[in-house]
């Protein structure tokens, strides 16, 4: 049985086929759905979880070499609200993309993770180290 790190079976099955430079996005609660993308949907209510909450639970065991967000997250949200989502990635590499460039990414994702997170614009592309 685990007792540390993640627990969901669903998540640790999407993490183990992830390779180097795969990618891993991790949403809020209004990203289309990708019928061609697996997604593991932990959305419970409203901010819970958020992704930066699973970008935090991710970190110890997940390589993260580059991460990829939508440009429309700063004009989008508070101050506050920017600097709590985006402070989980401290120290990585972090490139701003339009809404509709990091969506085209999607398709070649290994995976999708879906939260309940009702930041505007806050879905993050993870790409592995």
């Amino acid at each position: 049985m685990l007792r540390t790190g993640i627990l969901n079976p669903a998540v640790l099955d999407l993490l183990a086929r992830v390779r180097h430079t795969n990618t891993v996005v991790i949403a809020d609660r209004g990203f289309p759905f990708w019928p061609e993308i697996e997604t593991v949907d932990l959305s419970v209510v409203d901010d819970l979880p958020t992704v930066a909450q699973i970008v935090a639970a991710l970190r110890p065991g997940f390589v993260i070499g580059h991460v990829y967000a939508a440009l429309e997250v700063q004009a989008a949200n508070s101050p506050e609200t920017l600097a709590r989502h985006l402070a989980v990635l401290e120290g990585l590499p972090l490139t701003y993309l339009s809404h509709s460039a990091l969506k085209q990414r999607v398709p070649h994702a290994i995976g999708l993770i879906r939260t309940g997170d009702t930041t505007q614009y806050g879905n993050l592309i993870l790409e592995s180290a």
